[in-house]
């Protein structure tokens, strides 16, 4: 049986690599002008390693994720690796608060999703982006810009234009895990691959890495949902 994969063109890319992503999905990152033929072909001599990586154990298990939480009174969400209880409020505000607890406007089920998402993006560019340049002053790095995004099946990534963009639900991690996302994009602008001086470095910047990807192998699938 043929592996099934996405295809992921980019005109500023000079040349193909696949990835594994964290729900064993396969993507292709390919130039323009590669054609699907070549695609298929490199993705078929690469069989055993896309196999490897499918079943390495920090890859999500086969399980659904969690049901996603209903916005309603005595309900909780994370943030920074613990859960405050939701409130909602009938009146008096027009968007989500937080004091210890989040406090919600009785909207409509979908707006108060919308609502709640919107507060998470706040915060991630509050809270990330300053990180993101303290980390890069450390490492001695220049990037092209950072940005919080809404990425599917990653936490962070590094692109081929040294840009740095990094999930709004990472902001649901405690900030020791922030920290390492942070530090393993922008080692990436020194170190495009998994080198054992990647790891050096990150583990340098980081010291509690190895903590972190365990806490995202075990907790990811919690900060996939909406809340």
């Amino acid at each position: 049986m043929e592996q099934e994969y996405t295809i992921k063109r980019s005109s500023s890319r000079k040349k193909l690599t696949i990835t594994v992503e964290r729900d064993r999905s396969v993507v292709v990152h390919a130039p323009v002008s590669t054609s699907e033929a070549r695609i298929q072909e490199i993705v078929h001599s690469k069989r055993q390693w896309i196999y490897e990586k499918m079943h390495h154990p920090q890859k999500y298990s086969d399980l659904p994720h969690p049901p996603g939480k209903e916005l309603v009174n005595g309900e909780s969400a994370l943030y920074l690796g613990r859960h405050y209880q939701i409130e909602i409020v009938d009146e008096g505000i027009k968007s989500v608060q937080f004091d210890h607890c989040f406090r919600v406007p009785a909207l409509r089920t979908a707006d108060r999703r919308k609502a709640m998402q919107n507060w998470y993006v706040e915060r991630a560019n509050e809270q990330i982006l300053p990180r993101v340049k303290k980390f890069a002053d450390s490492l001695g790095v220049n990037y092209s810009e950072a940005k919080i995004v809404g990425s599917l099946y990653r936490w962070g990534s590094c692109t081929t234009r040294d840009n740095v963009t990094f999930n709004w639900k990472l902001i649901k991690a405690p900030m020791f895990v922030v920290d390492y996302v942070i530090v393993h994009e922008l080692t990436h602008l020194m170190e495009p691959n998994h080198t054992p001086r990647f790891w050096n470095i990150v583990r340098a910047q980081s010291p509690k890495a190895e903590k972190a990807k365990q806490w995202l192998l075990e907790h990811g699938q919690l900060l996939e949902g909406d809340i």
